[in-house]
């Protein structure tokens, strides 16, 4: 019976937490101070929940409203505002039930760089998709030329980038091989310039060619005339006088307007009749 009661007398005299025993721990006062605690941090959970998400709805908003700014920037910035609220609140209830914060930081920070090593490739593309939420180099609805793929942006988020190729195809590429690679973004400028080739024969009239070429290509109400054409002969082929062929145009018009005068430019040298050369061989044979 001494032995239990020694056992008992010990463990109740034992410091459990903050130099407290548990006899200390089991009082009315430290009960009643451990509830309004509990309660303390309920409540501040609570704001912080309700703050963080209306804050992050407010800044969120902001890109909504004004055209002139983007909606995916604002987005990501709410969402980090809405975390660091998280986070401060987390540290406030900590608080609260007497921990030291500042260990818990020297914790977290410690902990946050062995999952950052751990996870390198997947964290730089979180750096990358904040580069390019940031810098806006490419925005959704462009077509653009990414890491050798070729579409409409559909999609960026802290990962990747979601495109549509030419075949309406879903095409993901990592944010790292976006921003760590030559972007080639058509939809920039609102204006480009199309250009051609047309071969002719060595005997063909090159002011009747040029006139062809030149009417027929203007006389599409795609072709702009400021800044003025380029059309000129640059090359002297092994079987063709290559015309180089420059017309602004609309971005929007460029891949139908270049098809269109491909075709109709090789019709309309057909009718003038100028003679536009192919590839020929000639093959002779010895007979024994």
């Amino acid at each position: 019976m001494d032995e239990v009661e020694n056992t008992v007398t010990s463990i109740m005299t034992t410091e459990i937490w903050q130099g407290k025993t548990l006899a200390d721990l089991l009082t009315i006062e430290f009960l009643a101070s451990a509830a309004g605690s509990l309660l303390g941090a309920v409540a501040i959970l609570l704001l912080g929940w309700i703050v963080s998400a209306w804050l992050q709805k407010r800044v969120a908003n902001l890109g909504r409203k004004n055209k002139h700014l983007d909606e995916m920037l604002f987005d990501f910035l709410a969402s980090i505002v809405r975390y660091v609220v998280l986070g401060f609140t987390l540290l406030f209830v900590l608080n609260t039930f007497g921990v030291r914060t500042t260990s818990v930081v020297a914790v977290i920070g410690a902990a946050g760089l062995a999952i950052g090593l751990a996870l390198q490739g997947a964290l730089s593309n979180v750096a990358a998709g904040v580069m390019l939420i940031l810098f806006r180099p490419i925005k959704t609805g462009d077509f653009v030329e990414v890491a050798g793929q070729m579409g409409t942006v559909k999609n960026i988020n802290l990962n990747f980038t979601e495109l549509a190729d030419l075949s309406n195809v879903q095409v993901i590429v990592p944010n790292s091989e976006v921003w760590g690679n030559i972007i080639t973004n058509y939809s920039t400028n609102d204006r480009r310039r199309a250009e051609w080739t047309f071969g002719v024969g060595y005997g063909a009239n090159l002011k009747d060619a040029e006139t062809i070429i030149r009417e027929t290509i203007m006389a599409d109400e795609r072709a702009q005339t400021e800044p003025e054409p380029f059309i000129q002969v640059t090359n002297l082929g092994g079987s063709s006088v290559d015309f180089l062929v420059r017309v602004w145009c609309n971005a929007s018009d460029y891949f139908a307007f270049k098809a269109d005068m491909t075709r109709k430019v090789k019709e309309a040298l057909d009718e003038g009749g100028v003679d536009i050369p192919f590839p020929t061989r000639t093959i002779i044979t010895q007979s024994d």
